[in-house]
């Protein structure tokens, strides 16, 4: 069997390392600075580049001027994005994008998605519900009248908010489903409250008062929630193996070039060893994280619904990334902590990114009830 990469998806990946070539992470304030001192706008520029470069519709049809590749070209791309810590909302983008080509009606397709791809339409989305801890679907209500959709309730965390042109909402009905409502951040009703990540980015509290939307701006269709959630997770375990690859690639340099004794402390045996846990950490993050991306990307069926391959992914992530900033943190002694060295910024982003969309015992949690529901026998 053929576990290598298609062509355009080798394509996509030469792509983007030209697109992020140019990016400097060094150049984004700390933060541990003062909060807002980065821009609440997202890297435009580097947006145009991606948009010219026909890599925001990685995943689209080509009816709107997408490629039509599956999930893994999309996270091959956000794993060179995470290397370089792009400020841009590609996961976000990309994932609302791929659930609108799926779920929504013709006609609100092709409103929107050729203007995602040519990079004049910025997507988010809100996942982490009220508080952060309760389920997504939960935190907004929804009713229909007619035609109108009513909306109310609050979202957290929401990534990009402020620059951001659409959100799609997860909203639970009276009957107990879960529609996508895609709200315009300006529209009636709708109000942001500034919040800030452990990375220093810019979050916002979404409000939705008495919210009202028409029927081709809420996404009725059964799964569409679900498939949002899935690949806004694996999309993050692909940014997680990203920054991960960076930081062992930056410890690697340092300690070959750092002397103690007159010798390299990388061939030091507790150097080495240590990186060499941390080697097998990215391993076992990269194999988790194509299954998942696999599993979403294909009719594949097996003993789990494909929800345990992305928990497992998830697990391997969320601790795979924490335990590389570590090791290279207490390998880099004094420059770890250098709010100066991008070292610093690298291990706020990966806080972040290990905490997003549930943490492993979340997730360790998940896997099991659905080993309860479906056991392997």
């Amino acid at each position: 069997m053929d576990f290598t990469f298609t062509e355009e998806q080798q394509a996509a990946v030469e792509a983007a390392r030209t697109v992020f070539a140019d990016v400097a992470p060094d150049a984004v304030p700390s933060p541990a600075l003062t909060p807002g001192a980065v821009s609440d706008d997202i890297d435009r520029p580097l947006w145009a580049r991606l948009a010219t470069s026909d890599l925001l519709g990685l995943t689209l049809s080509p009816e709107h001027g997408g490629a039509g590749l599956d999930p893994v070209a999309l996270c091959l791309v956000l794993r060179e994005a995470a290397r370089v810590l792009a400020r841009v909302p590609l996961l976000e983008t990309g994932a609302v994008a791929t659930t609108i080509d799926r779920y929504a009606d013709p006609a609100t397709a092709a409103a929107l998605l050729p203007r995602v791809t040519r990079g004049e339409l910025v997507l988010t989305a809100a996942s982490h519900g009220r508080t952060g801890h309760d389920p997504a679907d939960q935190a907004v209500t929804a009713h229909r009248d007619d035609t109108t959709w009513h909306l109310d309730g609050t979202q957290t965390a929401v990534p990009w908010a402020y620059a951001a042109d659409l959100v799609a909402v997860p909203a639970r009905t009276t009957d107990g489903r879960t529609v996508l409502a895609l709200v315009p951040r300006t529209h009636e009703g709708v109000t942001l409250a500034e919040q800030y990540s452990t990375s220093g980015e810019l979050l916002a509290e979404l409000h939705l008062d008495a919210v009202r939307l028409d029927a081709d701006q809420v996404i009725d269709a059964e799964g569409a929630w679900d498939t949002l959630r899935e690949l806004l997770t694996t999309g993050t375990c692909a940014l997680a193996l990203g920054l991960g690859e960076a930081v062992l690639a930056m410890t690697s340099e340092y300690t070959g070039k750092r002397e103690q004794f007159g010798h390299p402390v990388a061939t030091f045996q507790a150097v080495a060893v240590q990186t060499a846990d941390r080697y097998i950490d990215l391993r076992a993050m990269e194999a988790t994280l194509w299954q998942a991306a696999w599993r979403i990307s294909t009719s594949a069926t097996g003993a789990l619904p494909a929800a345990g391959d992305i928990a497992v992914a998830k697990i391997w992530a969320s601790e795979g990334v924490r335990r590389v900033v570590q090791t290279a943190q207490h390998l880099h002694g004094g420059f770890g902590a250098d709010t100066d060295y991008p070292l610093h910024r690298y291990h706020a982003w990966a806080k972040q990114l290990e905490l997003s969309l549930g943490p492993a015992a979340a997730h360790e949690d998940a896997l099991g009830d659905l080993l309860a529901t479906h056991p392997l026998a």
